[in-house]
């Protein structure tokens, strides 16, 4: 109920301020069990949900993928789209789910307009497709394997429609939040909702064969559309145009060494985000397994190798933001025997690296605890417990302190990955990491910066370290931090 309490005054705060809340506004809110005050701004419960979310797969699927383009021009026949066998959607969230990822969003209409779902929006859809498989609703298919299997199902739909007669026009706008209202409303809950950037362009446009230009931030009244997204899918987080989360910034799966979960406004596509940031944007980055989001014909003797992906995650979830990794079918409807095999391949490593958490339920300690009339309330044994709901504290005022932990005997250490309670806001600005050698602590070198943590950070040890004792030292924070994780690998 506390909780609620920061939440609603985070709010008002926010509304107070027309809108920006800034970083250093604290708000004051008295408990006997003194619980920090939030550092604005804070994540609402859909950006928390989807922060636990952390890795997902996309699925880029299609006429492009019968055409060997990535962006199909609009004049394709529907019959293009044409699998040579029934589609296998159990292997793709079976294979996709064995990786770790939880959800897959699956691209519903890219920019060619053609529709993979028996929308009543156009004709230019697979409810028109005559070929022996391609009369398929794909959406509806794979939302029920992957409520079947426990992961997520996504959207991608894209506001550019190279197919359709009106696009341009205020006919169109209608169509398109038509489409995403079919979308919200006949295939169970959405996890995420994806709107690409491309917007306007030469087209086929019913015939028309021009180039059309639009003003993306007036066209298509997106405040309406987001408005009935968040009636019909209240879960439901809204990928891009400054809504729950953001592109990163590139397409190769990294996030900066330094990452913010706060951005200022217009700062999307920001790697590092912003420090002082008025508004909780986190970053999501997106990734292709191969040389392009379509599989093509020349897919699979261009794969990236398990260890290129394994370094993708590395500089996506290892810093602070969620990964989407793309893994696209081939014509046979299947997800290729090369892909599945760098699949399984990355997945070993893995396995091999965060396979077991040493920190796991040890023992820890701190150069100093918050008090509270709730024993335990704010101790340091919270970071080892594997609850991402409590954590340790420090006194307001407090900015640096240590956090030891007893692994019990001597191990082989290579990760450490880092946590903060982020309901309260992102707060730690640098840290270090040292180890215990028998006799005294020393500074561990590591591959990268150590300065900002968020939901999840992950460190390599340039070298592994043989100790018994790990130490992390927050040794700069906005205000006092609260870290609810440490893990050792």
């Amino acid at each position: 109920m506390k909780r609620r309490v920061f939440l609603a005054c985070a709010a008002f705060m926010i509304f107070a301020m027309g809108g920006k809340a800034q970083s250093s506004q604290l708000c004051d809110v008295s408990s006997s069990e003194n619980i920090p005050q939030p550092v604005f701004p804070v994540p609402s419960e859909v950006q928390i949900a989807w922060h636990n979310m952390e890795f997902y797969a996309f699925i880029h699927y299609g006429i492009n993928t019968y055409t060997n383009k990535e962006w199909g021009y609009g004049d394709e026949s529907i019959n293009t789209f044409n699998p040579t066998a029934e589609l296998d959607v159990e292997q793709w969230v079976t294979e996709i789910k064995n990786i770790g990822c939880k959800g897959i969003i699956i691209t519903c209409k890219h920019h060619d307009g053609f529709c993979t779902w028996f929308t009543e929006t156009t004709e230019h859809s697979t409810k028109n497709n005559t070929t022996t498989y391609g009369h398929v609703d794909i959406p509806a298919l794979l939302s029920a394997e992957c409520r079947r299997q426990g992961l997520k199902f996504g959207a991608y739909i894209s506001p550019w429609d190279r197919n359709h007669a009106e696009y341009g026009r205020a006919g169109y706008v209608q169509t398109f939040r038509n489409q995403i209202r079919e979308l919200c409303t006949n295939y169970g809950d959405i996890f995420e909702m994806w709107f690409d950037g491309a917007n306007g362009g030469d087209g086929y446009y019913g015939g028309a064969r021009e180039t059309r230009s639009i003003d993306a931030n007036t066209y298509y009244d997106f405040n309406t559309t987001f408005k009935m997204i968040k009636e019909l899918q209240p879960d439901c987080a809204i990928w891009g145009w400054q809504q729950d989360c953001q592109w990163v910034g590139n397409e190769e799966g990294w996030a900066g060494e330094t990452s913010w979960s706060i951005y200022n406004n217009g700062a999307n596509g920001n790697e590092y985000g912003d420090e002082d940031g008025w508004r909780w944007l986190p970053s999501e980055c997106d990734a292709k397994n191969g040389p392009g989001w379509f599989a093509s014909t020349t897919s699979d003797s261009n794969l990236k190798t398990a260890q290129q992906l394994f370094n993708i995650y590395m500089t996506s979830v290892g810093r602070n933001s969620n990964l989407i990794l793309n893994f696209p079918p081939g014509r046979d409807g299947r997800l290729s025997d090369a892909t599945v095999t760098r699949m399984r391949e990355f997945k070993t490593l893995l396995d091999r690296a965060f396979g077991t958490d040493l920190a796991s339920g040890k023992s820890a300690t701190a150069s100093a605890e918050r008090s509270s009339s709730v024993s335990g309330k704010f101790a340091a044994s919270n970071v080892t417990d594997g609850n991402d709901d409590t954590y340790w504290a420090l006194e307001d005022g407090q900015t640096s302190g240590t956090v030891d932990i007893d692994l019990g005997s001597t191990q082989t250490v290579n990760y450490i990955r880092l946590g903060e309670y982020i309901r309260l806001g992102q707060r730690v600005k640098s840290f270090e990491i040292y180890t215990w050698s028998g006799s005294a602590w020393q500074k561990a070198s590591t591959t990268e910066e150590t300065t900002t943590i968020g939901h999840k950070r992950i460190i390599k040890l340039s070298s592994p370290v043989s100790t018994s004792k790990v130490r992390v030292s927050i040794t700069d924070s906005k205000v006092c931090p609260l870290i609810s994780r440490i893990s050792v690998y």
